[in-house]
């Protein structure tokens, strides 16, 4: 009974070196000193943590928000106020999320009349396609639901006094910036949706000219997708205050007419020539 079996192992092994991560080294790469999570956790798959097609930053921030209660903000202001990381980094964080199916985001009008942004963060982009939709696409390429909407433009200004004729005067400079760069070549819809913001910058004493200017200069050098959303960005961003307040001119004095005298009763009275005194001529 005291023979020692030189054929057992010394300990049994929970996984063979290289069996699941083929290349793996035992001396290199990371080692985990994992803890049992029994509170304050949030279950995340490997489809968004280790995505081949996503940023870091798109990771990280798909990461948060599933991490977030019900009703959390999650618009670009919050989370630049949380983070680090700029505005225009973070909003193209979104959008990646966006395309790969992990956010959905719409534009909803309430009955008051607001609009509100509704914001739905999926944790698995195609867990609800059905048998009848045919295979599921794998993980590196996950689908949304149905195609997205078409997206709609940002708001722009609007004047204090849409008068027809600035409205009309708006829409000849927004058909005219096609002339300074073909990539602005709009349709007739978005022409409708930017002319009121055009407007409002032409009603605080803007030449059509400078409107031109500040909607044409510095365009980026890359293919414009969504021309209509950049002018509109720049119509808000770029709004100039109202024009300096400028009191009504005083209303001119009434003509003082030299001294006459009445050929029929002698009467002095004002007049621009001579002639009879009101008494007279009504007499």
């Amino acid at each position: 009974m005291d023979t020692e079996n030189p054929n057992a192992r010394s300990r049994p092994q929970s996984r063979l070196p290289g069996k699941n991560h083929p290349g793996a080294r035992p001396d290199s790469g990371v080692v985990h000193d994992s803890a049992r999570h029994t509170e304050n956790f949030t279950v995340i798959g490997n489809h968004l943590a280790q995505h081949e097609e996503l940023s870091l930053l798109a990771i990280g921030l798909g990461c948060h928000i599933q991490s977030l209660p019900k009703g959390s903000p999650v618009g670009i202001k919050s989370l630049a106020d949380r983070f680090p990381e700029g505005p225009t980094r973070i909003a193209a964080a979104l959008r990646e999320l966006e395309a790969h199916g992990y956010l959905r985001r719409t534009r909803e009008r309430r009955p008051g009349g607001q609009v509100v942004t509704r914001t739905v963060f999926c944790n698995k982009p195609g867990h609800r396609a059905g048998p009848a939709e045919g295979p599921r696409r794998s993980a590196r390429r996950p689908a949304p639901e149905k195609p997205p909407p078409r997206r709609r433009l940002p708001a722009v200004p609007q004047p204090a006094s849409p008068s027809p004729d600035l409205l009309r005067a708006a829409v000849d400079v927004l058909a005219g910036l096609r002339r300074l760069d073909p990539r602005l070549l709009l349709s007739a819809t978005d022409t409708e949706h930017l002319a009121p913001g055009v407007a409002a910058w032409m009603e605080r004493d803007l030449p059509p000219s400078a409107v031109r200017r500040a909607l044409t200069e510095r365009l980026p050098a890359e293919p414009l997708t969504r021309p209509a959303a950049l002018l509109a960005h720049r119509l808000t961003a770029q709004l100039p205050p109202p024009p300096p307040f400028r009191p009504p001119a005083p209303p001119a004095p009434e003509p003082r007419h030299p001294w006459q005298t009445c050929g029929t009763c002698d009467r002095v009275f004002r007049a621009p020539s001579p002639g009879r005194c009101r008494d007279c001529r009504t007499g």
